[in-house]
């Protein structure tokens, strides 16, 4: 719900090209802040330069974009974003689509096998056993307690 909405006025130095402020000259900028209180009654404030947009759609805005910060910082934490593979805009996005699809990918997974453990020990273990014969089910639904009894257990051998 939005509790207030108001226009603010700051003043500002702007810098020259080196990066220095020039103090004689200030600069006034007009901005919209919105006032915003969720569901869960926590209060945030937005501010934003766009005087056309409505206060419900700033907040609206605002936290779908928390959203998308979420999941880059979900998929920096997890996967291979650290650098790209290439420079062109082309090879980027393909990077950010290929971890876009992993973790969705590794969400199945993880909802799939029912499991607790945290999204970063599910691709963990995934990534350290892709290429094993070991079930992933079945090693995520497990605890490592579980998981180390039925690999010790000497096999049984048919006579």
């Amino acid at each position: 719900m939005v509790l207030r909405e108001e226009i603010i006025e700051i003043e500002y130095s702007p810098e020259d090209e080196n990066g220095k402020k020039q103090t004689k000259q200030k600069r006034k900028l007009r901005l919209k802040k919105v006032c915003y209180q969720d569901e869960q009654n926590r209060y945030f404030e937005f501010i934003t330069n766009s005087m056309e947009s409505k206060a419900e759609e700033v907040a609206f805005l605002y936290k779908k974009r928390w959203g998308i910060e979420l999941l880059f910082k979900k998929m920096k934490q997890n996967f291979q974003l650290h650098y790209f593979y290439g420079e062109n805009e082309n090879a980027i996005r393909t990077q950010v689509w290929c971890t876009l699809i992993a973790q969705l990918l590794m969400t199945v997974i993880q909802k799939m096998a029912q499991t607790k453990k945290a999204f970063s020990v599910v691709a963990s273990l995934v990534r350290m056993h892709l290429i094993s014969l070991l079930d992933v089910f079945e090693l995520l639904r497990s605890t490592k307690r579980e998981h180390l009894k039925k690999q010790s257990s000497p096999p049984h051998l048919c006579n």
